[in-house]
């Protein structure tokens, strides 16, 4: 977590935004979104109260760039995972653990970039729409290219098969981070029985 002193160090050096941005997911981090409040930031950050205002028009403007840097963070995660694949067969473990070990590392983020918190309590901005398109679309885009690999079955349309894997990822994302009833333990079964379950479709 960044401690106070290098939020504020970032601020100096002219970074207001992105210092601001970190101080929020620390907040969040620490108490929750309802912790969170454009004046706790500006203390936080050590600016005046209208400062954030500057960047941010009001607190779910605040929220939605969260979530979009969320699934700029997720989606370059997904990236490294997958570029470090060193088979075919590896592609869709590493996808499907990628995308639950985002969620475990970054709840807050994660609930922000899928939760009621921006989606339907308000109305996400249109950067946030765009990044959350720009990655679904991404994921379709790498279904495509695994059924032509001969991964995954060709016989079902690539759009609702991202819908439906996403979907049961988003799942077990959600069962593992309200501690339900995964067992970390068996994390790695569970996905390989999710890719045994994609590759049959």
């Amino acid at each position: 977590m960044t401690s106070t002193n290098q939020v504020k160090s970032a601020y100096h050096h002219g970074d207001l935004r992105s210092s601001l941005l970190q101080a929020a997911t620390d907040l969040i981090a620490e108490g929750g979104v309802d912790a969170l409040s454009m004046r706790k930031l500006a203390d936080r950050v050590g600016v005046s109260r209208t400062a954030p205002y500057h960047h941010f028009t009001d607190k779910h403007a605040l929220l939605s760039a969260l979530a979009e840097e969320g699934f700029k963070s997720y989606e370059k995660a997904v990236e490294e995972a997958l570029a470090g694949a060193t088979s075919e067969d590896e592609l869709l473990f590493r996808f499907a653990r990628s995308y639950l070990e985002f969620a475990q590392a970054y709840p807050e983020t994660y609930n922000l970039m899928f939760g009621q918190s921006v989606w339907k309590a308000g109305i996400p901005t249109e950067q946030l729409k765009t990044e959350a398109y720009h990655c679904f679309r991404r994921y379709v885009e790498h279904v495509t290219d695994w059924q032509q690999q001969g991964l995954l079955s060709e016989q079902v349309e690539p759009l609702h098969f991202a819908q439906v894997s996403w979907s049961t990822l988003h799942g077990l994302a959600r069962l593992l981070l309200d501690g339900i009833y995964i067992d970390l333990k068996h994390l790695d079964d569970l996905i390989n029985l999710a890719v045994r379950m994609f590759r049959n479709a």
